[in-house]
């Protein structure tokens, strides 16, 4: 095993490829009760409402304009069913430094909040669920320099964290919301089969292959970053998400030029997908009903 201080692996799309500037904008959720889930955002997960009409609420960092969360309310949509849906596993929110991450697990602790914490040697992530039943992950990348490589791909496990050497990072801060820099690190996503994942979303959207020897579960990316995007077969046979559930409407991956936008269109043309063009964007459905959207910032 080595250590990477250059992308050297993963394996590239046979066709299109994702620029490596890529990066991912905000998820669409559905929910139930918008002002039920603008108080969980608020309080627990230490967003603010950046803008909020009717039905619709945009939710992001403090001291920062970036939305990361739109939420859509829907009355009387089902909550998550306690095995999953076939669509969202989770959508992770990125904090700029382990000491953001310190922060944000003593407030969970300060709250009585109760997390899942992994190390995934590559980050550190803590896991909690929306009053819809709907997976977020909080985390905080360990610097690329310290990523390892094992036969081509990135070394990535799920161990303890050491959650003490966390909170310690925090240096006795309090935590005061999320700060301005905190981003969508990557969607992960519960799917049957990981080869028809990989047609649509390697194959045809252009992400790199990054880590294919993970029990169950593929990770995709752009510009060599451990995952825009995960995908398991560990809920296969759990139903898919309907209209009448909460659920992700869709999530955005931005790439820097128009002419990125029709590149990725093409190619997932060529793979098969019908792709619809909104107001410059491009849409697409997988297999399984996740619609992902491709724009420019």
């Amino acid at each position: 095993m080595t250590t990477s201080t250059s992308p050297q692996y993963g394996i590239a799309p046979p066709d299109y490829r994702l620029p490596s500037e890529t990066h991912l904008g905000r998820v669409r959720l559905q929910v139930a009760d918008l002002d039920r889930s603008i108080a969980y955002y608020e309080t627990v997960i230490g967003f603010r409402v950046i803008e909020r009409n009717g039905n619709t609420a945009l939710l992001g960092p403090h001291d920062d304009d970036r939305v990361i969360v739109e939420l859509q309310s829907k009355a009387g949509v089902n909550p998550v069913a306690r095995r999953g849906h076939i669509g969202l596993y989770h959508f992770a929110i990125l904090l700029p430094d382990r000491a953001a991450l310190g922060r944000f697990v003593q407030h969970l602790g300060e709250r009585g909040e109760y997390a899942g914490m992994s190390d995934h040697l590559v980050s550190e992530a803590v896991y909690l669920t929306d009053p819809d039943g709907l997976g977020i992950e909080v985390y905080a990348d360990r610097p690329r320099s310290e990523w390892a490589v094992d036969n081509g791909q990135l070394a990535m496990a799920s161990i303890p964290l050491d959650v003490p050497a966390v909170v310690a990072a925090a240096h006795g801060e309090k935590w005061n919301g999320a700060p301005a820099g905190t981003v969508l690190g990557h969607v992960h996503l519960y799917v049957r089969n990981l080869d028809e994942a990989a047609a649509f979303y390697h194959a045809g959207l252009g992400l790199d292959k990054i880590v294919w020897g993970y029990p169950g579960a593929l990770f995709m990316s752009a510009g060599g970053y451990h995952h825009h995007l995960g995908t398991n077969t560990w809920a296969a046979n759990a139903p898919l998400s309907t209209e009448d559930d909460a659920r992700l409407l869709d999530w955005e991956v931005i790439v820097p030029a128009a002419s990125d936008v029709d590149a990725a269109a093409a190619s997932l043309q060529r793979a098969g997908a019908i792709v619809q063009r909104e107001n410059g964007d491009a849409l697409a459905t997988d297999p399984w009903g996740t619609r992902v959207r491709v724009r420019v910032p």
